[in-house]
């Protein structure tokens, strides 16, 4: 997967999907995607808008439609992700976390150095601008409990998620 981390992000395309967790709503500035949106209560950000999809876009939705159809276990469509140096250090991390698997908030600290940080990465994890294709549903509590997720649905969000992957959890 390519990361950019350019700080314009003005979505220039738009495409819709529909998945088993609600609509999505991919954004993209025709190099790479810069956000993913669950829908939420029946809503999308730029619903307002007519779909104005490009090949990236297409990429990512042929992707994440085998994702949730079980055929895909990892995403290499180029993403763009725009944030601190600290949230690109997790978001970059969080990549690396397999389908499958899962990684704490606590071993995420770790390993981008900030080993005491926990709401912070926390709260880094919450701003990912592209769930799913940068999974931070892998990311679980030590005693492997769902600590929360913002998007979708929120927690029944996760749950789906992870028990599409067959990741062990508590609520």
């Amino acid at each position: 997967m390519t990361i950019r981390t350019s700080s314009d992000s003005n979505p220039i395309f738009l495409r819709r999907v529909d998945s088993p967790i609600g609509r999505l709503e991919l954004t993209g500035d025709g190099e790479a995607v810069t956000s993913l949106t669950i829908e939420r209560a029946g809503h999308l950000p730029h619903e307002g808008f007519p779909e104005h999809s490009d090949p990236v876009l297409e990429q990512a939705a042929e992707q994440l439609a085998e994702y949730f159809s079980g055929t895909r276990r990892d995403f290499d469509v180029p993403v763009k992700l725009v944030g601190t140096a600290f949230q690109q250090s997790v978001w970059t991390r969080l990549v690396d976390v397999d389908f499958g698997e899962e990684i704490s908030y606590g071993e995420l600290g770790i390993s981008t150095g900030r080993a005491t940080a926990g709401r912070a990465v926390g709260g880094a994890v919450g701003a990912n601008p592209i769930p799913i294709i940068v999974p931070c549903h892998r990311v679980l509590a030590s005693n492997h409990k769902i600590t929360g997720y913002s998007g979708g649905k929120g927690i029944p969000t996760k749950v789906w998620l992870l028990d599409h992957e067959g990741i062990e959890h508590t609520v």
